[in-house]
């Protein structure tokens, strides 16, 4: 099958399968790949190009029946990207020649009927930029990760200038490479870089996703300083300025519980941190939105005791509203646990519990919450934290109630 692929293709610029399809060339096809680089959908497709917008809804039958009747080279490969086996692939393997059947080497392997990707001496630009990261994941498997680094960055210098959104994920692989290797700078870099490539692109999933990635990073490498704290801040606004609970709930909620980290991290202390602390529990109840007990356990308990802590140390910690709704938070998350799988934590949360009933006046209920995590950080040798609760319990003796045991 002799034939000229169309070039540039918008490979990988969308998720698999789509990300490996090809666009014929057929009239109108220019432009179609024009606006697929750059991550958006036309409003009016070819006939011949339906097969596409297809497989960008996630139809692969719709889109394979689409391409059923085509003879060209590219519909072959096409279909077998949507449907891949073994028959096939011997077929097309002795009639592809070229850019595609590079890629037909690199989708078989993808697919496990192939036990090594296609070499990419003989190809370029987003042809190799597709077919480079399979090498880089072999020398990473084998620990080789000089050569991974130098594949990946070949990978990404191929196609920056041609398909930014793709280069922007080869940017979000290199950093989660460098990150394995403790090169946390390198890291940032890489993603400042990749986030900057999306800059008004319609891909505002991709690049709510990576300024996400970014924000996290620079959370988690702050160690309390406020200049990574601030920027973090700033690329978690902008990933929620770029997705909704509607389209990307996940994405939506762990976004929210890390600006509340973020926000509370940064709050001013003393007076200062109510109005800090009025949107972290704002930031807290949207990822609750999303968050469940029984969807996303984890991720759920995490946000639940986020927002009970800062409930109850908000300056306003004399509204009962407040505190009320910390208790109930409490006692949901203690009886979503068992106390043996970690009774550290389970004495942390009520000794907490018994803080925000003390405020509230509840001084039996406060007592008995702290009497119990008292017996729990002892029995597991954490004395520093029976000691603190020893002078909580004092000021409740004070009151008059006495301490038993």
């Amino acid at each position: 099958m002799a034939h000229v692929l169309l070039r540039p293709q918008p490979l990988g610029v969308f998720p698999a399968p789509t990300g490996y399809l090809v666009i014929p060339p057929v009239a109108g096809a220019e432009e179609v790949c024009s606006a697929l680089l750059a991550g958006q959908t036309p409003d009016r497709v070819p006939d011949a190009l339906r097969f596409y917008t297809m497989a960008l809804a996630d139809d692969r039958q719709g889109a394979w029946l689409a391409l059923a009747r085509d003879p060209s080279p590219e519909a072959y490969y096409n279909r077998f990207v949507l449907r891949s086996d073994p028959d096939t692939y011997a077929y097309l393997r002795r009639q592809l020649h070229g850019d595609l059947a590079a890629l037909l080497d690199l989708v078989a392997y993808m697919g496990g009927l192939r036990d090594s990707p296609p070499e990419a001496d003989g190809v370029s630009g987003e042809i190799a930029a597709c077919i480079l990261p399979a090498h880089a994941a072999n020398a990473l498997a084998r620990q080789q990760y000089d050569v991974a680094v130098a594949t990946l960055q070949r990978a990404i210098e191929e196609v920056r200038h041609i398909s930014p959104l793709f280069a922007a994920q080869l940017l979000d692989r290199l950093a989660t490479l460098y990150t394995t290797i403790s090169q946390s700078t390198a890291a940032l870099q890489v993603l400042r870089d990749a986030v900057k490539m999306t800059s008004g692109s319609r891909r505002v999933d991709l690049r709510a996703y990576l300024a996400l990635r970014l924000g996290m990073l620079c959370q988690d490498l702050a160690n309390g300083q406020r200049t990574l704290l601030i920027e973090a801040n700033e690329w978690f606004q902008e990933a929620l300025r770029c997705c909704s609970i509607e389209r990307s709930p996940d994405l939506y909620a762990l976004a929210h519980y890390r600006l509340a980290l973020t926000i509370l991290a940064l709050a001013p202390s003393g007076n200062g941190h109510q109005a800090s602390h009025e949107r972290a529990i704002q930031s807290l109840r949207e990822s609750l939105r999303v968050y469940t007990c029984e969807t996303h356990y984890e991720q759920w308990l995490n946000a639940q005791i986020t927002l009970a802590n800062t409930l109850r140390l908000s300056s306003d910690s004399s509204s009962a509203d407040h505190l009320l709704e910390a208790v109930r938070l409490y006692d949901e998350a203690l009886a979503s646990r068992d106390q043996e799988c970690d009774p550290l934590w389970y004495a942390r949360i009520l000794a907490n519990q018994g803080n925000a009933l003390f405020h509230l006046g509840d001084i039996a209920r406060a007592r008995d919450c702290l009497v119990r995590a008292r017996s729990i950080f002892l029995a597991n040798r954490d004395y520093g934290a029976a000691a603190l609760l020893d002078e909580a319990l004092a000021e409740i003796e004070g009151r008059g109630l006495g301490v038993k045991g």
